[in-house]
């Protein structure tokens, strides 16, 4: 008789110093069917998470060293695990140590002694939630949107891979999200108000060359906001590719028109070049974008050219 197929359980990191809360939450987690990686300090928490994403972290406020509030930052922080929700587990009741936990990403609090079907409850609730907005994330990726998601200071919260290219291309950066932070965070202290208008904005200029227009979808969240991204760019395609790769000006021009679909009698005739001069200059264009074909020529011309 077969054996049914085990479904995968839910991880949860488990982060405190205190050795007797460690092995009762590990095993009141467990007999829950949880998987649990346990941490004693902050240090080893956002050790872990490099390595294994967590579905949910339960993080200890008061450790020695660096403290949950501290770590929790930190982990808010990498963009690989910037989506996990965090629990706070804390004895200090105070309202200023809940919000500190709140504003420093966490998600929820529980108040130590920690009381095991609350824990399990809030656990089903968050974990819930996390895969409602990862769904949404992906649906929106899928669809190609130039979407990204901001808190009130600028810092973003998720971006759509479209849109970070397109930030990256604009402002020749990797992390060109982080360039233009600044100004959303400006423009929304200013202007993002109840009642904002959709589809108000603003445009930032980071090269002289492509202006990004940012355009205001609204409040997603208590301090979140959603815009969209376009760019306007003045310059021309072979400019574009010149200086994403490095190609002399009729190499760049040959390869905008292998992206534009184009056989080499037709490039010949429209560059006025023979058939023997478009193989030597595809030849030259192979090396230095590092590929084999035309045809992967054209997907890296595409990808710099359209984002794609």
């Amino acid at each position: 008789m077969a054996s049914e197929t085990a479904l995968p359980r839910d991880i949860v990191l488990l982060v405190d110093d205190s050795p007797d809360a460690l092995g009762f939450l590990t095993e009141a987690l467990e007999q829950s069917g949880f998987s649990v990686l346990i941490a004693t300090s902050g240090s080893a928490a956002l050790n872990i998470a490099e390595r294994i994403t967590p579905d949910l972290i339960l993080l200890d406020a008061v450790m020695p060293g660096m403290d949950g509030f501290e770590t929790c930052r930190r982990i808010k922080g990498n963009a690989a695990v910037a989506q996990v929700p965090v629990i706070f587990m804390t004895g200090l009741t105070e309202t200023e140590h809940v919000v500190h936990a709140l504003e420093s990403g966490g998600v929820d609090y529980l108040t130590k002694p920690i009381n095991i079907d609350e824990l399990r409850a809030r656990i089903r609730v968050h974990l819930s939630n996390a895969r409602s907005a990862q769904s949404a994330r992906v649906a929106l990726d899928v669809a190609g949107r130039h979407l990204l998601a901001v808190h009130g200071n600028g810092r973003i919260h998720w971006s759509t891979p479209q849109a970070t290219r397109l930030v990256n291309a604009a402002t020749g950066r990797d992390d060109g999200l982080d360039l233009v932070a600044g100004h959303i965070a400006a423009w929304l202290a200013a202007q993002a108000k109840p009642g904002t208008a959709r589809e108000t904005g603003f445009s930032v200029d980071p090269d002289g060359q492509t202006a990004l227009h940012l355009a205001y979808l609204g409040a997603i969240g208590s301090d979140e906001y959603l815009f969209r991204l376009t760019a306007d760019n003045r310059r021309s395609d072979d400019e574009i590719l010149r200086q994403n790769f490095p190609l002399t000006v009729r190499e760049s021009e040959v390869l905008l028109w292998i992206a534009k679909g184009k056989s080499n009698r037709d490039i010949g005739d429209i560059l006025g070049l023979s058939a023997r001069t478009v193989n030597k200059h595809l030849e030259q264009i192979y090396v230095k974008l590092g590929v084999e074909n035309r045809a992967s020529a054209a997907v890296k011309a595409a990808h710099v050219l359209h984002g794609e």
